[in-house]
C-alpha cells in the first residue's frame, strides 16, 4: 500500500474544514448510496457496525428535526442540502451471526447492557469520522455538530428506544467565501507521546 498524494490528503485533512454555510446544490441519492459503500468499510470492533444513518432531505423530515435543533445550529441545519443523524443501534448485536461469523460474538453482548452501550457508542463514533472522510473524498463539504436534543429527538425519530442518536452532520457544497478563520489545533508534543 502506498501513500496517498498530497492533493488527497488536503481534500481529506489539511484543506478541508467544517461548513456552516451551504449552496443550493442537491446531493443525489446516489451520492449518499457511494457514501455509504464507502465507510461500511472501515473497521469496528468485532466488525459490529452499530451505526444507523438517517439522511434527511425532505422538508417534512428537516420540520421534524428543527424543534431539537440548538439556535446556533437551526438554521444551518434547516438549508443544509442533507442532514444525517448518524446513530447508533442498541440491538446491533442481532447481526453479529451475520457480521463476524467465526465466533458467537452475539453472545458476548446479549443481555450486558453496559457493553452493549459502550461498544455502540464507540464503534458509532468511530463510523460517523468514516462517514465524515468518505464525504470529503467524494467531493462533499461536512458540518458535524453536536447541538441538538438527544433525548427529544430519539423519542421522535426512535420511539421504541432501540436506536438512539450520537452526532448530526450536514452534508452538501460549502460557500468557502463563507467560511471562518481556521482554529490552531495542538502540536505533536501536546496531545501524543511515543512510548
Amino acid at each position: 500500500m502506498s501513500a496517498l498524494p498530497d492533493s488527497a490528503l488536503d481534500q481529506l485533512f489539511r484543506t478541508a474544514r467544517t461548513h456552516n454555510v451551504w449552496l443550493p446544490k442537491d446531493v443525489p441519492d446516489s451520492l449518499l448510496h457511494q457514501l455509504t459503500d464507502l465507510m461500511k468499510w472501515g473497521p469496528t470492533s468485532a466488525n459490529c457496525s452499530p451505526a444507523r444513518l438517517f439522511f434527511l432531505k425532505s422538508p417534512e423530515a428537516k420540520a421534524k428535526l428543527k424543534p431539537f435543533l440548538s439556535e446556533g445550529n437551526r438554521d444551518k441545519t434547516m438549508v443544509a442540502p442533507v442532514t444525517v443523524i448518524v446513530a447508533q443501534d442498541l440491538e446491533f448485536y442481532e447481526k453479529l451471526p451475520k457480521l463476524f461469523p467465526q465466533a458467537d460474538a452475539r453472545s458476548w453482548f446479549a443481555g450486558n447492557d453496559v457493553a452493549i452501550r459502550a461498544t455502540a457508542f464507540r464503534n458509532s463514533s468511530l463510523q460517523g469520522g468514516y462517514l465524515i472522510l468518505a464525504a470529503r473524498a467524494l467531493g462533499l463539504d461536512c458540518g458535524p455538530m453536536s447541538g441538538f436534543d438527544a433525548d427529544g429527538l430519539d423519542k421522535a425519530f426512535f420511539p421504541d428506544g432501540k436506536i438512539k442518536a450520537n452526532f448530526l452532520c450536514n452534508l452538501g457544497y460549502g460557500d468557502v467565501s463563507k467560511l471562518f478563520p481556521r482554529n490552531p489545533r495542538l502540536d505533536f508534543d501536546e496531545f501524543a507521546k511515543i512510548l
